[in-house]
């Protein structure tokens, strides 16, 4: 068995389960720690990129080092510190050219240690709300733009979190109103896409601006590396899209404004400059086709998907038959746990009968949301889960099932856990132990019933940001 990310893989390994709970946890654990490892920034990296006889090698493409005379490593996100250090892994093997950068992260003293002999500076920002750090960081990943030219090649390392981290305000706006226009949007119910058309049209270097800048200035080669953490892995979303087209336009930043009753309460500098856009076509971001794209080269190096590529011949090899059910699951975590047995029956009843099935397994990914009404600890996963178990506390089962649910960034919500796992056993645990699941739930207080429970999946921080993962095994 995997022993390297889950801290409490013991505690969810009961001496007092039976044999087939026991196996099915022992998988799911398995598969957990698998997916954990599959988007580690570090190997994502390893696994995109090759450098031998002085050609860089992404994917397909191939770049000759030697035609270019210095390095530049730019870039934000929540995993964006291991990809810049697998990145100078990678260049500190290759002497011939020197190089230098910096980079947005959210505050953790550990990543602070890991660069202190790095030529890469470190910038702790705020997220989800930008600050006078964020900025000030932003601005030297300008000076670094201004500074290069057309012999040079710019890595721009981008995850996310991206968005808030890399704040750089049109010259008409100020931080303090972009803090409050951000802080307005994330609690007004818009979708991350819609969020971030917003961000692009109020900032330099989002929404292509990153790229429209260094064509300006000299033109460099420019290569971006990205791991998704949004739904369909749309490179303009991730991060509000520095290095990507953006397709939206001001007229859709003021229909989402309307949408959400916040046109009339922005900051007036934000409102001026969005109308002044949408009548001011050379105020648009750089769309598809600009040539301000010629020499950018994107690389989606990573996503959840990467972890299900893995999982899915593992269990496979343990002989269940894996259905990927949706790689778009959004919406209210407590609806979504509702509506998982009905998923899970109609995938029985359309497949199982018909094939004599005795293991299945059903994957999907993607990234819930919660109203909070109560004041409880809890995060979506821990959530959902809540919600299902509430929805089926009193039906009878003829089939084992196990359900783990995970943010693979290692912490959701306002809990310490990265999510949780239920099966049989504590929908057992429930009825036998007299606990009032409804209570916990209204109070949006799921952490403190898989703490009861003893189910919570605990692994710290883990240094990955793609979206989040379901697994259900089944065992007839």
């Amino acid at each position: 068995m995997l022993l390297l990310y889950i801290k409490n893989t013991p505690q969810l390994l009961l001496k007092d389960l039976d044999k087939n709970q026991l196996i099915l946890r022992e998988i799911g654990i398995n598969a957990l720690e698998m997916s954990i490892s599959a988007v580690k920034p570090e190997n994502l990296m390893e696994k995109s990129i090759k450098i031998h006889n002085n050609k860089l090698y992404i994917e397909n493409d191939e770049y000759d080092l030697d035609k270019f005379k210095k390095i530049y490593i730019i870039g934000g996100g929540k995993a964006t510190a291991e990809m810049a250090l697998s990145l100078e892994r990678f260049l500190i093997n290759f002497k011939e050219i020197e190089y230098e950068g910096i980079i947005n992260i959210p505050k953790d003293k550990e990543k602070q240690e890991f660069f202190e002999k790095s030529k890469i500076s470190i910038n702790f920002a705020s997220h989800p709300i930008p600050n006078e750090d964020g900025l000030k960081g932003t601005k030297s990943m300008i000076k670094i733009i201004q500074k290069s030219n057309k012999d040079d090649l710019l890595f721009c390392l981008i995850s996310g979190g991206g968005s808030a981290l890399l704040p750089l305000p049109k010259h008409s706006i100020d931080l303090q109103d972009l803090k409050e226009v951000n802080s307005l949007l994330l609690s007004s119910g818009a979708s991350i896409h819609e969020i971030n058309t917003i961000r692009k049209h109020l900032s330099d270097f989002k929404g292509g601006n990153l790229a429209k800048n260094l064509y300006n200035e000299g033109g460099a080669t420019l290569i971006s590396l990205i791991i998704s953490d949004v739904v369909g892995d749309n490179l303009d979303s991730i991060a509000s899209g520095p290095t990507v087209p953006d397709e939206s336009t001001f007229k859709d930043a003021i229909e989402i404004l309307k949408k959400y009753n916040l046109l009339d309460i922005i900051p007036n500098t934000v409102k001026e400059y969005i109308e002044k856009g949408l009548l001011d076509q050379k105020l648009e971001n750089p769309k598809p086709g600009d040539p301000c794209f010629t020499n950018v080269h994107n690389y989606l190096i990573g996503s959840v998907s990467s972890a299900v590529h893995v999982i899915n011949p593992f269990l496979k090899n343990k002989g269940f038959k894996v259905n990927y059910f949706s790689n778009n699951i959004t919406g209210e975590a407590k609806d979504f746990g509702k509506s998982l047995l009905t998923i899970i029956l109609q995938y029985l009843e359309d497949n199982s009968e018909k094939n004599k099935l005795e293991k299945i397994a059903l994957i999907g990914t993607g990234e819930l949301t919660v109203t909070i009404k109560g004041n409880g600890t809890g995060g979506r996963n821990q959530e959902m889960l809540l919600s299902y178990l509430n929805y089926v506390k009193d039906r009878k089962f003829n089939y084992n099932f196990l359900i783990m649910s995970a943010n693979l960034d290692g912490i959701e919500g306002n809990s310490k856990a990265m999510g949780a796992l239920v099966d049989n056993y504590t929908l057992n645990q429930i009825i036998s132990e007299n606990i009032d699941t409804k209570k916990f739930l209204v109070n949006n207080d799921s952490n403190s019933f898989f703490k009861e429970l003893r189910t919570e999946i605990i692994t710290g921080p883990t240094g990955c940001n793609v979206n989040d993962l379901i697994l259900i095994l089944i065992s007839r």
